[in-house]
């Protein structure tokens, strides 16, 4: 299992290092094209937009780890850990309801958009252009990883307490040492 989950976090990380390296290149085609050549490829803009909609989106769902995020948690690592406990079910839960709640109306709209299609960059198998569910799509994708993602911390939270390791500061003890070991407070 372990092996299988690296082999996908890998492969994420490939798949969202080559949107964005082809982001850059069609940055560079966008420059050249409007300043050495002096006529600016209209489809370089949008195609930097669609990665741009695709790395966000793709890169929170699969590789962005859960400590990576920004977090406002002074009063979370204040409370004792059963409060902790707590706190992290409750916001793991809500998490989850509300992307489920969310799910079926944003598909509603995202397989609206079908009927609008990009400006000027055409599907590369078919020639026309590409629908705009085709590259909103990638939120629906988006919201049933992070649904996976906060039913199975809800579990692993229910089973083994709430997460510590997502809250750590690198270089920073979370008490202090006298209190660690047992020492009398001066």
């Amino acid at each position: 299992m372990q092996k299988a989950l690296k082999l996908f976090t890998r492969s994420a990380e490939f798949i969202a290092a080559a949107m964005l390296a082809a982001m850059f290149l069609t940055f560079l085609v966008q420059i050249f094209s409007r300043y050495v050549l002096q006529t600016p490829f209209g489809w370089t803009l949008e195609l930097c937009l669609i990665l741009w909609v695709w790395i966000v989106f793709f890169g929170c769902a699969f590789v962005v780890k859960e400590k990576d995020h920004v977090t406002f948690d002074i009063f979370y690592l204040a409370a004792p850990t059963r409060i902790r406990k707590v706190l992290a079910l409750i916001s793991a839960a809500a998490i989850v309801l509300g992307m489920v709640w969310a799910f079926l109306p944003t598909w509603d709209y995202i397989d609206w958009m079908k009927i609008r299609k990009t400006t000027t960059v055409p599907d590369p198998f078919t020639g026309q252009k590409i629908p705009m569910r085709t590259i909103f799509s990638i939120y629906a994708v988006f919201m049933l990883a992070v649904i996976v993602r906060y039913s199975w911390r809800f579990v692993e939270v229910l089973r083994k307490g709430p997460p510590d390791d997502d809250h750590a500061i690198p270089g920073h003890e979370p008490e202090p040492p006298h209190l660690r070991h047992g020492e009398d407070v001066v």
